[in-house]
């Protein structure tokens, strides 16, 4: 009988061991007996002492499911990283950062800070096959980071469903042969209603109204001490997206990885559709020119430089726990240096790509009101929920391309809070073996805790509670969790046992420049960035510029309700 040594990563081909601390192996052979001229023997594989810790564990051991196809880690990781930002929030920052000229810091920081803590990420939960909490057995005394992370993704869910609920709100609010935004006779408009040509006159887009009144009922509201009941078309909606992630996580890597073929392939189907649709209007190539103008002044601004980094670490998604998850369910020699160049360079390129789609509707709409780029052009929830509908509105055909941008910001939603989610169910399953067990039902209990705490954002005064969880949930805190996550796996854990644990997955040692990343460029990068300001997940929303700035005065707020 022929015995054959297989190296420590090659143990199982469909869900490789993990590696639990264990370096070489010997095998020894016992002979058992001889029958019929035929020699039966047993073999045992015995670990060899380590430096890395103790052997492995009849629990650890157990081996781990993995993706179906690599094709459903990539497209999950790329469903997860291209949100809502990549959309409503580069173009605006291109723009007005001096447009190709914020290409040189955005790239700069891409390369020395974003690709490699991405990388580490990957590498980081691929190699000990664990969710963001557990796989700290490398470094215990960091396992606070872990938790860290996790309560972060999950304070994050609690309202970026609600955004997905908005979007599905507007979905079915589009379904009628003429979109509500068009005219003076709903419920929610107020006695100043105007025709849309004329509110533009006043530089206030028809569509504001259904926003400010019909979904947030901000004129109901004295302020975040003045809730009020959820909202009943808003609960439901929340209800449908709840569902639906569950279904789409409660089977794990098995069932989100069949569900991002759509959601994550849709969105670049649709931005491709309504750039072909955009670039056809009037006044479309103006607004791709000013898009792309080069301004290299802007460079001595060091807000330019701030916005570029902040850009950057938002867009990709580190600290979030989330990265780590979705690698821990690879194979354990998979490539994910090779993922990791890809899927960031992916995001990168779609958030410049997503600018052509926005700014040519922006162009067409300064051209058809008579105003400057600059009066249309804004970021945030501002662009997607008020700006662009405001535009679909006037193509022929505009409920069809109302309901198609609106199943887009659905599915860019989806996969994001996906990752979320993903992240502390595989997190706290890992860490408690029960949850693990019962993953259906925890992952039930985890959507329906996130729906119970949503329904304080779907409120009269619910806009308030939302954007204080997106500047305190995923704020500076994040920011300084990725920090000490940097530092305990390139200075206590070490770089260069790193590396190694690099090198047994993939047969390569990280080159010099990564290294060097890990350990002194992406750290100091996470510690200056939080010199520059306090900016959320979603960007402060950015409602139109002075929309939402002036909901948050007496005075300003006024003025918007009343002109809605």
């Amino acid at each position: 009988m022929n015995i054959q040594v297989l190296p420590d990563h090659k143990l199982s081909s469909v869900a490789p061991l993990k590696p639990c601390n264990v370096e070489k192996k010997e095998v020894e052979l016992i002979l058992v007996k001889d029958q019929n001229g035929v020699q039966y023997t047993s073999s045992t594989i015995m670990p060899t002492p380590s430096t890395h810790g103790t052997p492995c564990t009849a629990e650890e051991l157990e081996e781990r499911e993995t993706w179906g196809k690599k094709i459903d880690f990539l497209l999950s990781v790329i469903g997860f990283a291209v949100d809502l930002a990549n959309v409503w929030r580069f173009p605006y920052l291109c723009y007005k950062n001096g447009g190709g000229a914020f290409l040189i810091p955005y790239i700069l920081f891409l390369v020395i800070a974003g690709m490699p803590l991405f990388y580490m990420e990957l590498a980081l939960g691929q190699y000990n096959r664990e969710g963001a909490a557990t796989v700290w057995k490398i470094c215990p005394v960091f396992k606070g980071v872990g938790y860290t992370v996790i309560i972060i993704a999950l304070y994050v869910g609690f309202y970026y469903n609600v955004i997905i609920a908005w979007s599905l709100y507007y979905l079915f609010s589009s379904m009628t042969s003429e979109l509500p935004w068009l005219h003076c006779g709903n419920a929610w408009n107020s006695p100043n209603c105007t025709d849309p040509n004329v509110v533009w006159v006043l530089h206030m887009s028809s569509s504001a109204p259904l926003t400010v009144r019909g979904v947030l009922h901000l004129h109901e509201s004295r302020g975040i001490q003045d809730l009020g009941m959820p909202r009943w078309e808003l609960v439901l909606c929340l209800v449908a997206v709840v569902f639906l992630l569950y279904f789409s996580l409660w089977k794990g890597v098995k069932s989100s990885g069949k569900v991002v073929y759509i959601t994550a392939t849709m969105p670049y189907v649709v931005l491709f559709v309504l750039l072909i649709r955009g670039i056809t209007l009037p006044g479309a190539m103006d607004g791709i020119r000013a898009y792309l103008h080069i301004d290299f002044k802007q460079l001595n601004d060091p807000k330019v430089w701030i916005d570029a980094a902040t850009q950057i670490f938002y867009s990709l998604g580190a600290g979030f726990g989330v990265l780590i998850a979705f690698a821990s369910y690879n194979k354990f020699d998979n490539n994910c240096y090779r993922d990791a160049i890809l899927t960031s360079t992916v995001n990168c390129v779609t958030s410049f790509f997503s600018g052509f789609a926005i700014f040519s509707v922006l162009g067409y709409m300064a051209h058809k009101h008579g105003v400057r780029i600059e009066d249309v052009a804004t970021e945030g929830a501002g662009l997607v929920f008020i700006i662009y509908p405001e535009a679909i509105s006037t193509l022929p055909g505009s409920t069809f391309w109302a309901i198609v941008f609106f199943i887009m910001l659905l599915t860019l939603g989806i996969d994001s809070s996906m990752g979320g989610m993903e992240a502390v169910i595989t997190g706290l399953s890992d860490d408690f073996k029960i949850l693990k067990r019962n993953r259906k039902l925890f992952t039930f209990a985890t959507a329906f805790g996130t729906f119970l705490v949503a329904l304080f954002c779907i409120t009269n005064g619910g806009i308030y509670v939302l954007t204080l969880l997106d500047n305190y949930a995923a704020g500076t805190s994040i920011l300084f969790g990725v920090l000490i996550e940097a530092i305990g796996v390139s200075w206590f854990y070490g770089v260069d046992r790193f590396s190694e644990d690099i090198e047994r997955m993939m047969g390569f040692k990280p080159g010099l420049y990564w290294r060097l990343c890990w350990k002194f460029v992406s750290p100091t990068f996470l510690l200056v960035r939080p010199l520059g300001g306090k900016k959320g997940l979603v960007g402060g929303l950015g409602w139109g510029g002075s929309l939402w700035h002036g909901a948050g005065s007496r005075d300003g707020r006024a003025k918007y309700l009343t002109q809605a």
